[in-house]
C-alpha cells in the first residue's frame, strides 16, 4: 500500500516529517528519493526539529553521513556520490545502532536497503506544490503511515 500527501509550502512538508518523527522507534530507517530541490533535505530538518536536534541540519552530500544527537540519535546520509564505495560505509552497522537512518537518493544503492523501512518520494508539481507519497515496507512501517495519515 501507498499513501499520498499534497505539500503546498515548505511548512506542510515540515509538519508531515514532524508527525512521522512523533511516531519513531529505535532502528527506523527512511529512505527518501526525489530530484535535487524537491524537499528531501528540508523532510530531514523537520524530522531533526522534532527531535529537538538543536544543529543545522544541511545536505551530507560531501560528508556523507552526518549524526546528531538529539531525543534519538539521527544518522543522515546522503549516498549520491558514493558509487561502488556503498560498502565502505558500515551501513548495515548504522540499521542496528538504536538510531533513526535518513537516506537521501536511495535509490542508489537499493540493494544494500533494508527489507523493512519506509520509502518517501517527492515530485515537485506546478507552483512549489509537492506529492509526496509513503510506501511502507514492513508492519512497523504500515503502522507509522496509518498513525500520521
Amino acid at each position: 500500500m501507498s499513501y499520498r500527501v499534497v505539500s503546498r509550502n515548505e511548512e506542510d512538508t515540515i509538519v508531515l516529517a514532524e508527525n512521522i518523527e512523533s511516531e519513531k522507534f529505535p532502528n527506523m530507517v527512511i529512505c527518501l528519493y526525489g530530484d535535487l530541490g524537491s524537499g528531501k533535505t528540508l523532510f530531514v530538518k523537520g524530522f531533526a526539529n522534532a527531535l529537538e536536534i538543536d544543529e543545522n541540519v544541511t545536505s551530507p552530500t560531501f560528508n556523507i553521513i552526518k549524526e546528531y544527537k538529539g531525543q534519538m540519535d539521527l544518522y543522515h546520509m546522503d549516498v549520491y556520490r558514493c558509487g561502488s564505495q556503498v560498502e565502505c560505509l558500515g551501513l548495515e552497522e548504522y540499521f542496528t545502532k538504536g538510531g533513526i537512518v535518513m537516506i537521501e537518493w536511495a535509490d542508489l544503492i537499493e540493494d544494500e536497503l533494508p527489507k523493512e523501512r519506509l520509502d518517501v518520494f517527492f515530485e515537485v508539481l506546478e507552483n512549489d506544490t509537492r506529492v509526496i507519497r509513503l510506501k511502507p515496507y514492513g508492519d512497523k512501517y504500515e503502522d507509522v503511515c496509518e498513525a500520521v495519515i
